[in-house]
């Protein structure tokens, strides 16, 4: 695998922590990790949500950052304090024999056959975009086709912007981006609309296209256009989709941790509780794999707050195993 960046070698030694995901979440726990003096291994597949974008929005003091270059900086960040980034793919992670006590042991596989020995694991795999199979929409993703008025709603004010319906939440999706334009027109795809969101979307300017859509059109420069089935053109420069956000499993699967679905099909993401725990002793999960509207700014806070109760869990045990050692006839776990 290519990052672009050095890798570190799989250590021999049972670590504290291994972090499933290098991405705004995984990097932010592995850095309170090693801030905390903990043993922690980054396994990173290069392959951000975010890549297609040109920059982060929305978060403070780096408003505007490209994606790979926050990202770097935060690997930077973590291996000042000791912390170490693997470039490469779990391909399964699951329970290993523990020690007497509470303190469990995970094996993590990666790709290229190394294996990994750790105490905790904070899954941090993000998401991956689902988007309805339009001809011609997928080339555009992260540029003229967007989904968060957030994350990209700035860039593309002023534009002509259509919204392509998959259900009912993309009714708000669409009052969303109408702040930012007043040209909005809203292609229904089947999807329905009662007539009080109609008489809601006209007061409000928008256009309502009932006609099935065949595809979109683009030249050199970007999108053009979209195309209806009875051959007409919608000239738009921008498309605004809501997509189906997917919690990426691959590698984790054999951790079992429980999973739900979101109402009207959004999207399928990790159960956690507080902080992002599990069912699962010693799993965490943070960012876009349990909280899938997160942003990045919101991903990494989770991550911190992953990483300092995971450091808290790691006291405990640690302290147990103390008490056990100093007392006669026992032995330290």
């Amino acid at each position: 695998m290519t990052t672009g960046y050095p890798t570190d070698e799989p250590p021999p030694e049972t670590v504290d922590a291994v972090v499933i995901g290098g991405g705004a979440a995984g990097l932010n726990g592995a850095l309170m990790l090693a801030r905390s003096r903990r043993s922690v291994i980054v396994v990173d597949g290069g392959t951000p949500r975010n890549a297609p974008a040109d920059g982060v929005h929305g978060l403070l003091g780096l408003e505007g950052i490209a994606p790979a270059e926050l990202l770097s900086i935060g690997r930077e960040n973590v291996t000042r304090y000791g912390g170490r980034i693997m470039a490469g793919e779990v391909t399964s992670a699951v329970p290993a024999a523990s020690p007497a006590g509470s303190d469990p042991r995970f094996t993590v596989t990666l790709a290229g056959g190394g294996v990994l020995r750790t105490r905790r694991i904070l899954v941090a795999t993000g998401l991956r975009d689902q988007l309805p199979d339009v001809p011609g929409l997928a080339r555009h993703w992260g540029h003229g086709v967007v989904h968060c008025p957030y994350c990209h709603g700035w860039e593309v004010r002023d534009e002509p912007i259509g919204i392509l319906a998959v259900g009912p939440a993309s009714v708000h999706h669409a009052l969303l981006f109408r702040q930012l334009t007043d040209d909005l027109v809203y292609f229904t795809r089947g999807t329905g609309l009662d007539e009080d969101t109609r008489a809601r979307f006209a007061a409000r300017g928008v256009r309502v296209v009932d006609t099935p859509v065949a595809g979109v059109e683009s030249d050199e420069k970007g999108i053009t256009g979209v195309r209806l089935a009875d051959g007409r053109i919608v000239p738009r420069r921008v498309i605004a989709v809501a997509t189906t956000m997917l919690a990426r499993t691959d590698g984790v699967t054999g951790l079992a941790l429980p999973m739900a679905d979101l109402p009207k099909g959004m999207g399928r993401h990790f159960v956690t509780g507080p902080a992002g725990s599990t069912s699962v002793p010693g799993v965490w999960v943070a960012g876009n794999a349990t909280d899938l509207s997160a942003q990045v700014g919101g991903a990494a806070a989770a991550g911190a707050l992953a990483g300092a109760h995971i450091n808290a869990d790691l006291v405990t045990a640690d302290t147990d195993a103390a008490l056990a050692g100093a007392r006669p006839g026992t032995a330290a776990a």
